[in-house]
């Protein structure tokens, strides 16, 4: 029985998507839940599983193709595994293992690094993949055909009379062009027209983190043992300040929508987080009515799933405000960039011991720098300046995130 395997249904913000990896080739065997090709979109890397057993009986996309909603990507022959297996256990020719170990590697590759291996007559055994699961990729084989021409294979006698010379610089100026990730080139896209379609602003503060420290300090063995292993960290407070804050000051949690003004009564709090792929923000739906250790957890939830490309386009989609830290990667200071259509962004950075005047007297201090950006379009000066002394506030005496004071 056949049957299609097609591309997941795209929300309305995804026009398309970009067949990422093949992980199966055509007569491969599969299992059900298997994972067998990874689609890219301008948001997150989606993946596609077996809907059963059976064999790949023909691939419809290649790697690099653009494919729409629910396009066919493959045919599935249920069942076909078992059939097509041998049924004899006889031992093979000696050099059966030896072909096998060729035909695997050759299926490791790609469309454009399978033409190259042909071309050329390479034995795909002798070049190591640096691709997802040790995949050959075209640059594997181009590389490998340098040191090929670069160095051609000496005669054991001649080899062993050359002596052995220190190799210096050789003054070439390696340069290597490949094409920009659909998720980087969108990720520019929205970067450029942040810059470009808003009236963008920065305005700083700073906050004393030695009360938070203290609690954290505190608590935070306990935290983890009532919390079923949940960390009690900084981003946590700066969240519930930012829902806080964000009832006082609605404007920072509105949006622009042509000539329309849209308030939002509720706190999606969208959390930057750094992947590979590049920065992705997935939001914290109802952040106001979460608990610290639900924020917490769900952050970190949030954190790894993005790092294994789990996460869906629903966990990336809408957000009314968005909490960004720098701070984890050594900045000090920075003037984040707003993420359309909302119009206001906290950015967060590295805790430092500072000399500060404290009634008349210099202590040292863990202070850290904070950054709000907003679109001056809609958010007065005035408003910026008290919503972030007012995230301030409840970060320099926290028992007023709870008190809501």
């Amino acid at each position: 029985m056949a049957i299609e395997i097609k591309a997941p249904a795209f929300p309305e913000s995804v026009a398309d998507g970009e067949i990422a990896s093949w992980h199966k080739g055509e007569g491969d065997a599969v299992a059900r839940d298997e994972l067998i090709v990874e689609i890219e979109t301008d948001k997150v890397v989606m993946e596609v599983l077996a809907p059963e057993d059976g064999v790949i009986s023909k691939i419809h996309a290649q790697e690099g193709d653009t494919i729409q909603s629910e396009q066919v990507l493959a045919t599935l022959e249920q069942g076909a595994a078992s059939a097509s297996a041998p049924a004899s256990k006889e031992p093979a020719p000696a050099a059966a293992p030896a072909a096998k170990a060729d035909s695997a590697a050759a299926e490791m590759t790609g469309p454009a690094a399978r033409q190259l291996l042909e071309e050329h007559k390479l034995d795909p055994s002798s070049i190591t993949g640096t691709g997802k699961g040790g995949r050959i990729t075209k640059e594997d084989i181009l590389d490998h055909l340098k040191t090929k021409d670069a160095a051609p294979a000496l005669s054991p006698a001649v080899a062993a009379a050359v002596p052995a010379v220190p190799v210096g610089p050789s003054g070439e100026r390696v340069e290597k062009r490949v094409p920009m990730t659909r998720m980087r080139a969108r990720i520019a896209e929205r970067l450029l027209e942040a810059t470009q379609q808003t009236a963008m602003l920065t305005t700083f503060n700073e906050v004393n983190m030695a009360p938070v420290m203290a609690l954290r300090s505190k608590y935070k063995d306990q935290f983890e043992k009532v919390h079923n292993g949940t960390r009690l960290g900084f981003m946590g407070f700066f969240v519930k300040a930012a829902c806080e804050a964000l009832k006082r000051f609605p404007a920072v949690n509105a949006s622009i929508d042509g000539s329309d003004v849209v308030y939002h009564g509720y706190q999606d709090i969208g959390v930057a987080v750094s992947t590979e792929n590049g920065l992705v923000v997935p939001v914290l739906r109802d952040a106001d009515f979460m608990s610290l250790a639900d924020v917490e957890a769900a952050i970190r939830d949030l954190g790894i799933r993005a790092k294994d490309n789990k996460l869906t386009i629903e966990d990336m989609t809408g957000g009314t405000f968005t909490v960004t830290n720098g701070g984890v990667f050594g900045s000090l200071l920075s003037t984040p960039i707003l993420n359309p259509p909302q119009t206001g962004i906290l950015g967060m950075h590295k805790i430092q011991d500072r000399p500060m005047a404290v009634n008349g007297q210099v202590v040292i201090l863990p202070m850290m720098n904070l950054a709000l950006s907003y679109d001056h379009r809609l958010i007065d000066g005035k408003t910026a300046v008290q919503f972030l002394v007012a995230i301030k506030d409840l970060i320099e005496d926290p028992a007023r995130i709870l008190l809501q004071l």
